[in-house]
């Protein structure tokens, strides 16, 4: 199955079990890729995450059953994954500005939440970067902490914030920043703040060696001022690069961020030239 078909797969069963207890391990085998890409992906191209999409379209259909139907206000509040009548309302009161016994009595307006249709296009002929490389296994060593998917990306730059404020950055510049969800927690993932691992030095305490395995590694270059230039080619690897490579498809659930040293550059990782590198595991469809 191609990248385009596997996520319109996905959003289908969604759209399929949106009453049933939805896993994300599930959703993301309809797209052949790991729980942390779909996530990584779905996030990329739509501009918020699986879990948003879910509780939105339940919403949505909440909705409809409180207007078109006589069903009890907590019959629907649990189809829908909602284990009490008070959650349901909050949660109702948020997407909707109304709540539920004000739709049922006061005939309050609803809103609705379409069902999502990812289109792939490929527009203006952008120019990517990239190479395909064979890497042997290497160790880097760092800091850890795991993350839920749902808030990782407004966690994890203050992180990386915490990190430089403090003296761990003496000991791990940050060479890297590691993604992996290799334990197979569809919730979460660990991210490592790392550098290179020499063999023969000890570990610190509160810091961590990881041996990343021998893969072959999409490379992706990212020029100009961070976050942007990183975000940028992040999105056209999934909007664009995927759609459209018919020889490669993700390997693995590890994604890796390769940062050169700010201080080689005039105004650090805000400088106009500044370099970095996403990596991704790949393998021959």
């Amino acid at each position: 199955m191609d990248w385009i078909e596997g996520m319109r797969s996905a959003i289908d069963y969604i759209e399929e079990h949106l009453a049933d207890d939805l896993e994300i391990e599930d959703i993301a085998k309809c797209a052949c890729v790991s729980s942390f890409y779909f996530q990584r992906a779905f996030a990329m191209l739509c501009g918020f995450t699986v879990g948003e999409y879910i509780r939105r379209r339940r919403l949505t259909l909440a909705g409809i059953e409180l207007v078109s139907t006589d069903a009890k206000i907590i019959d629907i509040a649990l189809k829908y994954g909602y284990d009490s009548p008070d959650s349901f309302a909050k949660a109702f009161m948020r997407f909707h500005g109304s709540a539920p016994s004000a739709v049922r009595k006061d005939k309050a307006m609803v809103k609705s939440f379409a069902p999502l249709k990812i289109k792939f296009s490929l527009e203006g002929g952008s120019v990517m970067e990239y190479k395909i490389v064979e890497k042997e296994a290497f160790t880097v060593m760092g800091v850890s902490r795991r993350f839920v998917y749902e808030t990782s990306f407004e966690e994890i730059p203050k992180f990386w914030a915490e990190h430089y404020q403090g003296d761990k950055c003496k000991v791990v510049c940050g060479m890297y920043g590691v993604c992996t969800d290799m334990d197979d927690n569809a919730k979460e993932f660990e991210y490592l703040i790392a550098d290179n691992y020499i063999p023969w030095n000890d570990i610190p305490e509160g810091f961590k060696a990881v041996t990343i395995p021998k893969y072959t590694w999409a490379v992706f270059s990212c020029r100009g001022p961070l976050p942007k230039s990183l975000q940028d080619v992040n999105k056209k690897i999934y909007s664009e690069w995927f759609p459209n490579c018919k020889d490669y498809e993700i390997a693995a659930g590890y994604n890796i961020e390769m940062y050169l040293p700010p201080e080689n550059y005039k105004n650090g990782t805000q400088d106009e030239n500044y370099y970095c590198e996403i990596w991704i595991p790949v393998k021959k469809k």
